[in-house]
C-alpha cells in the first residue's frame, strides 16, 4: 500500500472507550491533512456512538505523542500556492478539528508519551486529561517557524496557565518537561513511562465508574460557564443538563446508595 494511501490513524473500540491511535511514528506522528480528513470521521463516529462513554487519544510509539503540523507537507503546500495557515481549520480537510470540536461532550483523555509539540500540545490542551510520561516534553514553537499557534494553543495555554507563564513559552518556543506541565496545571498526571498505561487505565475506569450524563452536563456546564459571570451562569440552561435531569439515571445514581449497591448507568 503507498503511505499516500496508509490510514494515519488507528481507532478501536472497546468496553466503552474509543480508542484513538495517530499511527505516523516514523515521522513522530505529525499531522497531515490526509490524517486530519480521518480523524474527523473518527470524531463524528466516537459522539454519535451511544456506547462510546470515553475516548483516550495517544500516539504510536514511544517517541511523540505528535509533533504537530507535517511541516514538509506545509512547504509544499506552499509552493504550490495554498492558502497560509492561520487560527482556526474552517475550509481546511477534518474542520472541525478537535481543538474546534466544542460540542463533542464526551470526556477525551490524552496519554502522552515523549514530544507533544505544535498541534500536538494544542490537541493535548484541547482534552480534558491529560496524563503523560515523565519523558514527555510540551512546547508551542510556532513563533520560531514564522508561524503561530493556530490550533487553539495561543488561546488556551493562555486560558490554562498564568498569563505571564503562557506569553514566556508562546513567544519564545521553549520547551516545556512534564514536570512543569503538571506544575501548571496542565497535565492531570505525570509517571514513569511503564506506568503510563496502568494510569491511563485508571483514569478511564472512574471516568466509565461516573454516569454519562452527568459527565456531559458537567463538561458542557464548565467549558460554556468559564468566561461568564457566576450569576448569569447559574441562569443558564444547558442542553446536557435538561437531558440528565430527566433522565433514568438521575434516579438510579440515589437509588443505587440508598440500596448500598454499584449503580447501573443506562445513559438516556
Amino acid at each position: 500500500m503507498a503511505e499516500d494511501d496508509r490510514p494515519r490513524v488507528r481507532y478501536e473500540k472497546r468496553d466503552h472507550v474509543a480508542w484513538v491511535t495517530l499511527d505516523r511514528p516514523e515521522v513522530l506522528n505529525a499531522l497531515d491533512t490526509h490524517m486530519h480528513a480521518e480523524l474527523a470521521g473518527i470524531w463524528d463516529d466516537a459522539e454519535a456512538d451511544d456506547g462510546v462513554r470515553v475516548i483516550v487519544l495517544t500516539g504510536a510509539g514511544d517517541r511523540a505523542f505528535s509533533v504537530g503540523q507535517d511541516l514538509r507537507e506545509r512547504a509544499r503546500l506552499n509552493e504550490q500556492g495554498a492558502p497560509p495557515t492561520t487560527f482556526g481549520s474552517r475550509g481546511h480537510p477534518g474542520w472541525p478539528r478537535l481543538t474546534e470540536r466544542f460540542s463533542l461532550l464526551k470526556p477525551v483523555v490524552a496519554r502522552v508519551d515523549g514530544y507533544a509539540l505544535g498541534g500536538g500540545f494544542e490537541l493535548a490542551l484541547a482534552c480534558d486529561l491529560v496524563v503523560a510520561s515523565d519523558r514527555s516534553v510540551f512546547a508551542l514553537p510556532e513563533a520560531r517557524l514564522g508561524l503561530v499557534p493556530g490550533a487553539g494553543g495561543a488561546f488556551r495555554l493562555a486560558r490554562q496557565a498564568p498569563l505571564k507563564v503562557a506569553m514566556g513559552y508562546l513567544l519564545t518556543g521553549r520547551r516545556m518537561p512534564a514536570s512543569v506541565a503538571l506544575e501548571l496545571g496542565l497535565v492531570n498526571d505525570v509517571v514513569p513511562a511503564a506506568q503510563l498505561d496502568e494510569c491511563v487505565a485508571g483514569w478511564v475506569d472512574d471516568l466509565l465508574r461516573s454516569a454519562p450524563l452527568a459527565v456531559r452536563a458537567i463538561k458542557e456546564a464548565v467549558l460554556r460557564s468559564v468566561d461568564m459571570p457566576l450569576p448569569e451562569a447559574f441562569s443558564t440552561r444547558f442542553e446536557s443538563e435538561q437531558r440528565r435531569m430527566v433522565s433514568r439515571d438521575a434516579v438510579e445514581g440515589p437509588r443505587a446508595f440508598a440500596e448500598r449497591r454499584e449503580p447501573r448507568w443506562e445513559g438516556r
